[in-house]
Formats: structure tokens, sequence, C-alpha cells
């Protein structure tokens, strides 16, 4: 398996159009995992989980994080002790 094919698979492009050139694949992955990680940041805020560890799982992973984040069941907040 080659650079190209690896790059095309993580980032979910191999699936659409498999024949992207490796400079065309670069370019639309690096802005596909940075939309991913903006994301995964807020969705990650939103559901009380870390929001800097699934920041740089949506800007490695790209959309396979952004999808494992929207399948995951949100945290229950604790509500904080108002007497403390």
């Amino acid at each position: 398996m080659d650079f190209h094919t690896i790059v095309g698979y993580v980032s979910g492009l191999y699936f659409i159009k498999p024949d992207l050139e490796l400079s065309s694949l670069l370019r639309t992955a690096s802005l596909v995992h940075t939309v991913d990680a903006f994301l995964s940041r807020l969705i990650a805020a939103q559901s009380g989980r870390n929001k800097n560890a699934w920041t740089a799982a949506g800007f490695i992973l790209g959309i396979w994080a952004l999808g494992a984040l929207l399948l995951l069941p949100g945290k229950k907040r604790v509500p904080k002790d108002e007497s403390g």
C-alpha cells in the first residue's frame, strides 16, 4: 500500500474520488481535516468531552474521529456544589 492510498483512505476521499492526483489529495485532505478538527472541537465541547483531545483526533483522523464523536452518547454533567 503506497502513501497515496493511505492518505486517501484516512481522509475518506478515496471513497469519493479514488483517482485524485497526490497534490490535489493532500490539499483537499488538509482542508477537510481542518474543518473536521473544528467541528470535533465544537461537538466535544457541547457533549462534555475533552475539547483538545478531540480537536487533535479530528485533525489527525478527520471524518473518522468526527463520526466516532457523533456516535458517542453525551456525557452527563455533574452539577457543581453551590455550598462550597
